[in-house]
Order: structure tokens, then sequence, then C-alpha cells
């Protein structure tokens, strides 16, 4: 049964005010620090151990919140959340195999083309969602700035990471698979579900799904250090935990599409923090297009239906 306590995915609140908008750049700031956070300490701990770590601490710590607040997900929501929990698993494992090839910088605007996929799926699925003239300008600018991206191959590629074009396309297809993490969401059982009971899957899919991952893939190196727990915390406790949370107190308070307009500071803030904490360089190329990609994420997300799309999105499990 639902606890009280629980939070509808459904706007009723007023307008952002300054607490409001300080709090949600924050949270963006600290959304951005996840794929930095994993390559800065990929050499000690694989970013695909981290996830499912972090994922399981995150779980632990929501699963005594449920318990504590007395919900207890429905069983006729079992087989939506197994598939929403795999599509958030195999997200996951493709951004961290595009962390070991390409740029953190790279995968975070690869990643948030997502809101892309995701409004392709629903308007063939949810007459609401079909998509205006403004929204198709939108895509159709993202995929020229994906093709720029690519064009040229080797061209693109950061220095020293020959492998990128492969990273990055990695990093395409899992916001392709978080765009259909959002649809699966959306057009099940799931979309009347408290949004605690949705992370719940998403949560447990990673853990699963990732654990054994990172054995069989050879990927489960984890020596332990200061920093490395450190990066353990802060991914566990305040971004998959701690900032949800937070994202939720917003939700019950505020207009959901105007909080998800702020999403897209996500990777641009990325970005500016690759270059900055991690010495990445920007190759011309990968900046017109990237540019050109956060253009049309925007046009995407321009009219209310998707605007309440991209705040559904739960951001802070990525």
């Amino acid at each position: 049964m639902r606890s009280s306590h629980a939070v509808s995915p459904v706007p009723q609140h007023g307008a952002l005010d300054a607490r409001a908008t300080g709090v949600m750049t924050l949270l963006c700031l600290l959304w951005s620090l996840q794929q930095i956070s994993l390559k800065a300490v990929a050499d000690a701990a694989s970013p695909m151990l981290m996830v499912a770590l972090r994922s399981g601490v995150a779980l632990a710590l929501l699963a005594a919140l449920m318990a504590r607040r007395g919900e207890v997900p429905q069983r006729a929501r079992y087989p939506a959340g197994v598939l929403v929990g795999a599509l958030f698993g195999i997200e996951y494992l493709l951004v961290t195999a595009a962390l070991g090839l390409t740029q953190a910088s790279h995968v975070i605007v690869f990643l948030y083309t997502s809101p892309i996929f995701a409004a392709l799926g629903l308007q063939r699925r949810l007459p609401a969602e079909r998509l205006g003239s403004i929204q198709w300008l939108g895509i159709a600018l993202a995929f020229c700035g994906i093709a720029l991206a690519f064009l040229g191959g080797q061209g693109g590629s950061p220095d020293g990471q020959p492998q990128a074009w492969l990273g990055d396309l990695l990093a395409l297809a899992a916001g392709a698979a978080w765009g259909a993490t959002t649809v699966a969401i959306r057009c099940s059982s799931l979309a009347g579900a408290p949004a605690t009971e949705t992370l719940l899957y998403q949560l447990m899919g990673a853990f699963v799904l990732l654990l054994p991952a990172a054995w069989l893939l050879g990927a489960g190196s984890f020596v332990p250090s200061p920093a490395v727990w450190a990066h353990l915390a802060f991914q566990g406790v305040v971004v998959s935990f701690a900032s949800f949370l937070t994202w939720c107190w917003l939700l019950r308070r505020y207009l959901a599409s105007q909080l998800g307009v702020f999403s897209f500071l996500t990777p641009l803030f990325g970005v500016l923090l690759g270059v900055w904490l991690l010495g990445e360089t920007l190759a011309p190329r990968f900046v017109a297009g990237g540019g050109l990609v956060l253009a049309g994420i925007g046009l995407v997300g321009a009219q209310a239906p998707l605007r309440r799309l991209v705040a559904a999105r739960r951001p802070a499990t990525r």
C-alpha cells in the first residue's frame, strides 16, 4: 500500500522562487559531477563496480526509508519494475564502458540526449505527447550535432584516446536507454507509482546487473583508499540518495515543468567541470556538435508537455 508520504509525479504547486532556483542549480551541479567522479578514480576503482556499489548503498538507504514510511511496492507493478530496472542497468553498463574509452565531458553530453529519444518514443504512444514543429526542429538540430561530433572519426577523438568514437557511441546508446526507461515508466503501471518505488526498481536493476557484469567482464578492480571511499560515499549517499530526496521535496512544492528546465544545466556544468577538474581538452568539432545537441535538447523541452517529461526523468539517479 502507498504511504501518505508518497510523492506524486504530477506537479500541483507554485512557481519557482529564489530558494527553489538555488537548490535546483545545486542539484544540477551535483548530477554533473557523477561521471567526472567515476572517471577521477577509474584507475583505482572501475566505474562499473563503483556504480554497482553506489546502487547497493542507495538501495539499502531507500529500502530503510520506505520501510519507515510504510511504503510497500505493489505486486501488480512488478513486471514494469523489472523492465525499468533492466533498462536502467543497461544504461549504466553502457555509461561505465564509455568512460573507459572517452572523456567524461563527452559521456555527459551524449547521455543527456535522452529527452530526444524519450520524446520520439512517447509521441508514438501518448497522444498528449505529440511533437510540435519547434520540437521537431530541436530533434533535427540535435541529430545534426551528433553527426558533426562524430564526423571525421579519429579527428574528433581526444588526445590519447583513439577509441573515443566508440566511447561516444556507447554514451549515445546509454542516452537512448535512458529515453526508453522514461517511455517505459510513462506507458506502464509505474506512471502512477510513488517516486520512491520507481527509484527502488532502478537501483535494484543497476545493482543486480552491474555487480556480476563487473566480475564477468574483468572490471572489478577496487583498490581502497580515502579518495575511493570518498567518491563512493559521494556517489551512493549524496547523489543517488540525498539528491533524490531533495528532488522529491522540490516536486512536492513547485511546478515540475519549471524544475525540468534546469536539468539542461547538467551537461553544461559537466563539460566545464570535465575541462577544469580532469584537464580534458575539447576538439572544436565536438564543441560545435555538442552546442547543437544542447540547443536541440532545449527546443525539445520548449513546450509544457515535454518539460513535464524531463522533470519526470528522475535525474537524481544519474
